[in-house]
C-alpha cells in the first residue's frame, strides 16, 4: 500500500538550513504529484511546495527563494531543502501524494490522497 515516511526535521537557529526527506513506498514518486505542507501550533495546515507529476513546481509566497523541492527517482524519495530558516517556519512538516496532475492546485491540501506522519521543524531566534 502507499506509505510516506518523513525525516530530517530538528531544531536549528534562524538563518540555518535543513533538508527534509519523504521516503515513498507502494508507488513511484515520479508518477504522482507530490507536495510538502506544514502546520504550526494553532494554525491550519498550509501548502509549502508542490512537484507536480508533469514537472510543474510551485511554492508558497512565504518560502519562495528559500525552499527547494526535488525528488530522487532511484531512492523514490521527495526532498525539501530549506535555507535561511525563520522562526515562523516552525511547524510540523508533512509530505503528501496524489495520483493526478495538480498544477496550480498543488498547494491545496484537499487535492491529496495520501499523507505521511510528519516531522517537526523548530527554528529558534
Amino acid at each position: 500500500q502507499v506509505q510516506l515516511v518523513e525525516s530530517g526535521g530538528g531544531s536549528v537557529e534562524a538563518g540555518g538550513s535543513l533538508r527534509l526527506s519523504c521516503a515513498a513506498s507502494g508507488f513511484t514518486v515520479g508518477a504522482f504529484s507530490m507536495g510538502w505542507f506544514r502546520q504550526a501550533a494553532g494554525k491550519e495546515r498550509e501548502g509549502v511546495a508542490v512537484l507536480d507529476m508533469n514537472g510543474y513546481i510551485g511554492f508558497a509566497d512565504s518560502v519562495k527563494g528559500r525552499f527547494t523541492i526535488s525528488q530522487d527517482m532511484a531512492e523514490n524519495t521527495l526532498y525539501l531543502e530549506m535555507n535561511s530558516l525563520k522562526t515562523e517556519d516552525t511547524a510540523m512538516y508533512y509530505c503528501a501524494a496524489a495520483p493526478r496532475p495538480l498544477l496550480g492546485w498543488g498547494l491545496d491540501r484537499d487535492k491529496y490522497d495520501y499523507w505521511g506522519q510528519g516531522t517537526q521543524v523548530t527554528v529558534s531566534s
